[in-house]
């Protein structure tokens, strides 16, 4: 098995992570939320020679999912979750884009296959256990790699921060408890990504993030 490499394109004006998950030697991976910048989001995958076997999402929210059905005409690769309730979300996409001023870069998705608590998903070598962790969004999933000791955590958890839980089939309560009852006992050595901005580790967060301490 190679190292599980992990690399970063912000996208869209949200500055989303869009995060390509791959092995360093094989180069098979995936794409983790692409939010839209399709181009931009080839130009890393063309680079690093890539080859991209699947689209995870994490979430339905424009940031993440507005590029996903582009990429995934591009690539001819699948579109693996969110949780099933995230559809509302992903099926309208569209509108979220009149919202925000970008209609006709966005189109609605739905998945090829939905995901549960407890599926695992993977590249090459790879495990990924799918952890649903409600509260920013209805079906968000968190991606847990027990090897590397890493989670893709989407806009679950920031450093020094949380997710906004003021948007549609949000839940402040729900969010905390995602936290502290799915990811924080994983432990704290785990490193994590996020959706946006730098990432960091569980014990630290733990410790320090003030909307959970």
């Amino acid at each position: 098995m190679g190292q599980l490499n992990a690399g970063i394109v912000p996208v869209t004006p949200f500055q989303q992570n869009c995060t390509l998950l791959f092995d360093a030697d094989s180069k098979k991976g995936v794409v983790v939320d692409p939010g839209g910048d399709i181009d931009r989001i080839q130009a890393a995958i063309d680079g690093n020679k890539i080859d991209i076997e699947a689209i995870w999402l994490t979430h339905g929210h424009i940031d993440h999912a507005g590029g996903a059905l582009d990429l995934k005409d591009a690539l001819g690769v699948d579109i693996i979750g969110s949780h099933r309730d995230d559809l509302p979300l992903l099926q309208d996409l569209e509108q979220q884009a009149h919202m925000f001023g970008l209609e006709g870069a966005v189109r609605n998705v739905t998945p090829d296959r939905w995901l549960e608590e407890g599926d695992v998903v993977s590249f090459g070598d790879h495990e990924f256990e799918v952890l649903h962790c409600p509260g920013h969004a209805p079906g968000h999933v968190v991606f847990y790699n027990r090897a590397a000791k890493f989670a893709h955590v989407g806009d679950v958890l920031f450093s020094g921060s949380i997710g906004r839980t003021d948007l549609p089939g949000g839940s402040h309560q729900t969010l905390i408890r995602s936290i502290k009852e799915k990811l924080f006992p994983l432990g704290d050595d785990i490193g994590f990504i996020c959706g946006h901005g730098p990432g960091g580790r569980f014990g630290d967060e733990r410790r320090t993030n003030p909307f959970l301490t």
